[in-house]
């Protein structure tokens, strides 16, 4: 029940997130944005685990963890923010829920896992067609859109790369330990990072912005991390990256509703086939269950 509860909450984080890192760049730059809800998502964690007395461990093995789980927090987060620059919010989402296909692959070479069958690989098809329906529409636009596509992609890649080495590595350390840890090492690149990109702090904010800032800082990153590792130590990394398939179709309702982006028939055409293509793998996987 708390692996389902922890589930669910991460779905709503992640759909509410693209929003919201578009609006945290609105008056700064977006490395500024990314930066700050990462060091006050540190500050957070910190915290939390000296108010939980749990204290961070350094053997090699933590370490290792740490490392695989910054890969994540600095370069797919950071890829992430800069494309929210050039497309829709709803878009992020979307492109990222390719996330799925790719941990399918490294999880069935790197960990042996079955996640490649039949029926598995025609829900994958069936969801990376509706992925492909969605955002057909983007390579007839800008070059900045069409780069932007190829960094959330590429943050989709180190996202699954990232969840199935810390599946792989099985430290068995808490969820916080392992965030705070994977922060710790995360957050002086990112500092360096707006150094040299930016170097300056913005002197007056949107509101909207702050919001958006600490909505990620204290919300979003130290409990959505937490909850994230957490469901990854009881799942499989194929079953936790399926929240991506879930999550663009919150995404764009958000998008289209709180922030006027369109929805196109490509995107309802896309949406129906990535619900199907749920239903598809849910079902495989209560079947897989019962033999």
């Amino acid at each position: 029940m708390r692996v389902a509860l922890a589930y669910i909450f991460i779905v709503l984080l992640w759909a509410t997130t693209p929003l919201a890192i578009k609006w945290s760049a609105d008056g700064s730059s977006f490395i500024f944005g990314v930066t700050a809800r990462m060091s006050i998502g540190l500050i957070c964690t910190l915290i939390l685990l000296l108010l939980s007395r749990t204290g961070l461990v350094w053997h090699s093995l933590a370490k290792r963890t740490y490392f695989a789980v910054a890969l994540q927090i600095y370069a797919a987060i950071l890829s992430v923010y800069w494309a929210a620059q050039f497309i829709p919010s709803g878009w992020v989402s979307v492109i990222f829920g390719l996330t799925p296909f790719i941990t399918a692959l490294l999880s069935a070479i790197w960990l042996g896992e079955k996640s490649l069958g039949r029926k598995s690989f025609f829900a994958y098809s069936l969801g990376f067609a509706g992925l492909a329906a969605m955002f057909h529409s983007a390579f007839h636009i800008s070059m900045q859109s069409v780069l932007a596509i190829a960094a959330i992609l590429l943050a989709a890649f180190l996202q699954a790369f990232s969840a199935v080495w810390v599946k792989r590595l099985h430290s068995q350390l808490p969820a916080l330990t392992q965030v705070t840890g994977g922060l710790l090492f995360a957050v002086p690149w990112y500092l360096i990072t707006w150094y040299y990109l930016d170097g300056q702090a913005p002197t007056k904010l949107p509101l909207k912005s702050i919001a958006s800032i600490l909505y990620l800082g204290l919300i979003a990153t130290p409990i959505g991390f937490a909850l994230y590792y957490y469901v990854l130590t009881h799942l499989a990394p194929t079953r936790v990256a399926l929240i991506t398939l879930i999550t663009p179709v919150l995404s764009l309702l958000l998008g289209h509703f709180i922030n006027h982006e369109a929805i196109t028939l490509n995107i309802i055409i896309g949406s129906s086939l990535i619900l199907s293509a749920l239903l598809i793998h849910s079902f495989t996987g209560r079947a897989k269950k019962k033999t």
